[in-house]
């Protein structure tokens, strides 16, 4: 893992959250293509089954694109979202339920135990000052057998290691981890090496990691050459995680989390 040394502290919470949507994302980006999420979906399902009834919850669910996802796809559907404008939007534009989509940060709410079969923090956890704390908060709210899907910056993208070699180089100082471009900032960077050292001493493992290459901000020529080693080295910028929290065999015979 990668963060920042001291942590940047908002004078309010808004101040880190409260992006205005229409600034932040086109305006196509309120519609919900009948694809977005498909593939995410179909891992959940791989990893959990296709029962009916399942239960969901989008943890930094933005104006609430996943949670449509999720709810056509036959997940009960709950949300939180820290932002304000966000949390507006998704009432208003998306017409998600308030019910169950609340304006809240994870480390404030409360859910009852055993209560989701997925939970995803997509983009989420680099955001958040402890993302130990509030995986093992959410693990809580997960039933065994259940399913995290966590989506974070790797902290072994290539770019990244490219760029901090050329700042050495020329004695700079500077390194090119977490994201000084634009808020809310990043604040922690994540290997797969985190949640399995995470997962030994909170009773979770990985049932599945992928990487995704995404954009990588350098011309197109060297485009043609880096990306496809990047997937063949899994140094791409965005790693998919899916936690699977552990069930225990009670000495009885029967199961506990």
């Amino acid at each position: 893992m990668i963060y920042s040394d001291p942590q940047p502290i908002p004078f309010d919470i808004q101040d880190h959250y409260g992006v205005v949507p229409e600034n932040y994302w086109r305006p196509e980006y309120f519609t919900v293509p009948k694809d977005h999420l498909s593939e995410q979906i179909a891992v959940a399902r791989r990893l959990l089954g296709d029962r009916p009834g399942m239960r969901a919850l989008d943890i930094g669910a933005g104006i609430g694109k996943d949670m449509v996802s999720l709810e056509r796809a036959g997940f009960e559907v709950h949300g939180l979202e820290p932002s304000a404008p966000f949390h507006q939007r998704g009432v208003e534009r998306m017409g998600l339920d308030p019910a169950r989509f609340k304006l809240a940060m994870v480390e404030e709410v409360e859910y009852p135990h055993d209560h989701f079969d997925l939970i995803s923090f997509g983009v989420v956890l680099e955001h958040i000052y402890d993302p130990a704390a509030a995986l093992e908060r959410t693990l809580r709210w997960l039933r065994p057998g259940g399913v995290i899907r966590v989506s974070v910056p790797s902290s072994d993208w290539l770019v990244n290691r490219m760029a901090n070699r050329y700042y050495a180089a020329i004695g700079s100082g500077l390194v090119a981890n977490l994201s000084p471009m634009h808020t809310p900032y990043h604040l922690h960077e994540f290997s797969l090496r985190s949640f399995q050292a995470h997962g030994a001493r909170h009773g979770h493992e990985v049932a599945f990691h992928q990487y995704f290459v995404c954009k990588t901000f350098l011309p197109g020529w060297l485009d043609r050459v880096i990306k496809p080693f990047m997937r063949w080295t899994n140094t791409g910028m965005e790693l998919n995680v899916w936690l699977r929290k552990q069930v225990d065999q009670a000495p009885d015979g029967r199961t506990h989390p």
